[in-house]
Formats: C-alpha cells, sequence, structure tokens
C-alpha cells in the first residue's frame, strides 16, 4: 500500500510541542487544555483506547500523562509541561474515536493547572513552526 502523506489541521490559536506531538491551549484562571495533535494522531495511527492519569495527578514534564491504544501498540502520552491534572477527558475515554476525529475539540485529553508555566511554555512553538517541523518529517503534508 503507497504511502499517504499528513494532511490535517494545525490550529493556530494553540501552543505545540514537537517532541511529543502534543498541543497545548491556555484557558481562564490559568488553567490549560492538552491534546495529541492531528500530526501525533497521524504517526500513531487509529486510536483504540485512551486512559487518563486520575484527577489530581502530578505529572512532570514529559513523563506519562496517560496512554492510548492503537491497532498494533499501547503508547505513553508524554506531558509537554509539568502539570496537576484537574480532568481527564471521560468523553474521550468511552469513545476514542474523538481523539481521531476531532483532537483539537472533543479529543482533548487533559484539562491541567501548570507548575512551571513560565519557564517551560518557553519550550513550545507556535503553529507556523510546528508546521515547518512536521514537513521537515513530513515533506509532503498539506494543512487544511
Amino acid at each position: 500500500m503507497a504511502h499517504q502523506p499528513f494532511s490535517g489541521p494545525i490550529p493556530d490559536d494553540r501552543l505545540y510541542c514537537p517532541r511529543y506531538d502534543m498541543w497545548i491551549q491556555e484557558g481562564a484562571n490559568g488553567e490549560i487544555l492538552i491534546g495529541a495533535t492531528s500530526f501525533g494522531v497521524f504517526l500513531a495511527g487509529e486510536i483504540i483506547a485512551f486512559t487518563s492519569k486520575p484527577k489530581g495527578a502530578e505529572v512532570d514534564i514529559g513523563r506519562g500523562m496517560g496512554t492510548v491504544e492503537c491497532r498494533k501498540t499501547v503508547l505513553a502520552v508524554h506531558a509537554p509541561v509539568s502539570f496537576v491534572l484537574l480532568e481527564g477527558n471521560d468523553e474521550a475515554e468511552e469513545r476514542p474515536k474523538l481523539v481521531n476525529l476531532d483532537p483539537y475539540g472533543k479529543g482533548w485529553m487533559a484539562r491541567a493547572q501548570p507548575t512551571c508555566w513560565n519557564e517551560e511554555k518557553l519550550t513550545l512553538v507556535d503553529a507556523a513552526t510546528y508546521r515547518q517541523q512536521i514537513l521537515k518529517i513530513e515533506p509532503e503534508a498539506t494543512f487544511g
């Protein structure tokens, strides 16, 4: 079967962690929303299960914040920043197709309170920079 290049959205309204293919969106009261990027989902393949850490879990940058199960393997979801988990996405755990179909909306993975935001925010990139990173890996990628 021929390789299908990545084609998907990379919204401008959030920050990205190219190392783990995760996005972060700043919300009210210093909270953040975290999820897998459409490119991360593309690389993983179809996600058939998602499990979040329990509410209240303290997660350090680069550590596991949950797992996703794909057709071939189970992968740790690495935290793009350090945080205390306020809530995992129960709906995405019950219906993991949401992560595949709407990774920037209903398929979010964690609502959290960042613990080292001012320092760790500097490790994240904007959408334009993330798109350039994707093109280095996948030169035929298109963004829509």
